[in-house]
């Protein structure tokens, strides 16, 4: 398995590569050359598989074994996972009216995020390990992210994390998740802006090739392959247990409802469509609508600003890991997707090509949904189910109150994150709920963090920024 940038500057790539990249050299994103199929046989084979099964089955395809040999693999999946609250790292829970729900937030913070930056993370310990190398990892975040990633490698000797975050659009624990580590390889900027605003000034750092290659900058974002192929595995889970667990046929079409901001999540739905599982994909988005827009019209164009919702996860209007999605759907044409996305990047607006926007409809459809549709639903599931959902998976289940299944078959919405992360919400929809101690616990931690001011220039501050580390890290060496 080799790796090549969905603009076609790059080929012939190791996973090794892309896991220690952001984006690829020429400002693409890092794709598998080829995808593999999955027979009918091999389904039947992994019916009774656990979750953390179905995950290294699915990395073993993406992972050569000369890289990662597989009994190294097992155990690194095994590691990544031991920190999970439900004992297979995720829960199916089965609602009315044939809704199921995959819930994804089981980890330390609370959000699907630190199921593939666990494995990630693993990953990279792996190969820094066994090449004595150190690595410093860039994210920018619009909430789950940070956490998330600052958590994965909490106290790594080998690797420093430098999170970005927009200041004053996260929930409080968001924050506190991101602010409180007293770990000295956490470094933490709140940005005046927005997530997207956060997005340009690091393709900036990511693009100069000398900064790469001598601080061994990285992307813990979805930008990074292994996100997305970990991710996976959720979607094949689901399918397993709901459409292709009994009978005859394994290929029973499953619909998945899938609360969107970045596109990872509905990108690796669509990579597993393309290995042979029938599935349904619906992106459902809030007010930042542009990937409904470029499914409903072919309108792929930026709004004028970005909109503050009940779910600020997906409060995006640059979905970036679309262009992966265009560029499967273009059959790997790298140079048609990257004149499309230098001109998205540069005007912020995009017409899909009459082709494109017909695929693109072929293999998703889409929804969006206000604020007042979150807690609208938010509450008719708590009074149908006594099952309360946060605001990003409402933006999901949406869908089912008002686009009802036909019976006999099966819908699952994708959980996204914990609603104890989302208090202001939860209060909003006149529900309740009891807080985990991990959550009460953080308000008794001391915040730490930088101010990045729209006035700044964040490219040089941040440049600055990974400078000191590898300094300071030159430094520590010396006197070992």
């Amino acid at each position: 398995m080799r790796y090549c940038s969905t603009r076609a500057g790059a080929r012939g790539r190791s996973f090794r590569d892309v896991l220690f990249s952001g984006f690829a050299p020429d400002g693409g994103m890092f794709m598998p050359e080829n995808i593999p199929m999955l027979s009918a046989e091999t389904l039947r084979s992994w019916r009774s598989l656990s979750y953390q099964q179905l995950l290294c089955e699915i990395c073993s395809l993406y992972i050569p074994e000369q890289e990662i040999p597989r009994p190294h693999l097992q155990e690194l999946i095994a590691q990544a996972l031991s920190s999970f609250s439900v004992p297979d790292a995720v829960r199916l829970v089965h609602l009315k009216d044939s809704l199921s729900i995959l819930e994804l937030f089981h980890g330390e913070t609370l959000a699907f995020k630190d199921l593939a930056m666990s494995c990630t993370a693993q990953f990279l310990q792996y190969f820094l390990r066994r090449d004595g190398k150190r690595a410093t990892i860039l994210v920018g975040t619009s909430g789950d992210t940070g956490g998330s990633a600052i958590r994965s490698v909490l106290g790594l000797s080998e690797v420093d994390i430098v999170v970005v975050f927009p200041r004053g659009r996260v929930t409080r624990v968001q924050e506190r998740q991101m602010t409180t580590s007293a770990a000295d390889n956490v470094h933490v900027f709140a940005a005046d802006g927005t997530s997207d605003d956060i997005d340009v000034a690091l393709r900036k750092l990511f693009a100069d090739p000398e900064l790469v290659r001598r601080h061994g900058l990285m992307s813990l974002n979805s930008v990074n392959w292994s996100r997305i192929l970990v991710q996976m595995a959720h979607f094949l889970f689901a399918f397993l247990q709901l459409s292709g667990g009994d009978g005859e046929d394994p290929r029973a079409e499953l619909e998945v409802l899938v609360p969107t901001g970045g596109a990872g999540n509905i990108t690796a739905g669509y990579i597993l469509k393309l290995m042979g599982i029938p599935l349904r994909l619906v992106a459902m988005v809030n007010a930042n609508d542009i990937v409904h827009r470029g499914v409903q019209s072919g309108d792929f164009s930026m709004s004028d600003s970005v909109k503050q919702t009940l779910a600020p996860a997906i409060d995006i209007q640059d979905p970036y890991n679309m262009e992966r999605v265009f560029w499967l759907l273009s059959g790997g044409d790298g140079v048609m997707v990257k004149s499309l996305m230098e001109e998205f990047q540069e005007t912020h607006r995009l017409s899909l090509p009459a082709p494109l926007h017909q695929q693109l409809c072929e293999v998703m459809s889409s929804g969006s949904v206000s604020d007042d549709g979150i807690l609208e639903t938010m509450r008719r599931c708590w009074q149908d189910n006594h099952y309360l959902l946060c605001p990003h998976t409402a933006v999901g289940v949406w869908r089912h109150y008002h686009c009802p299944i036909t019976p006999g078959e099966h819908r699952c919405c994708i959980a996204t994150a914990s609603p104890a992360k989302f208090q202001e919400a939860v209060h909003r929809a006149g529900l309740t709920l009891d807080l985990p101690e991990a959550v009460l616990a953080l308000d008794a931690l001391e915040s730490r963090y930088e101010v990045l001011e729209r006035s700044d220039d964040w490219e040089s501050r941040l440049r600055r920024h990974i400078e000191s580390i590898g300094s300071a890290r030159e430094r520590r060496d010396q006197r070992k």
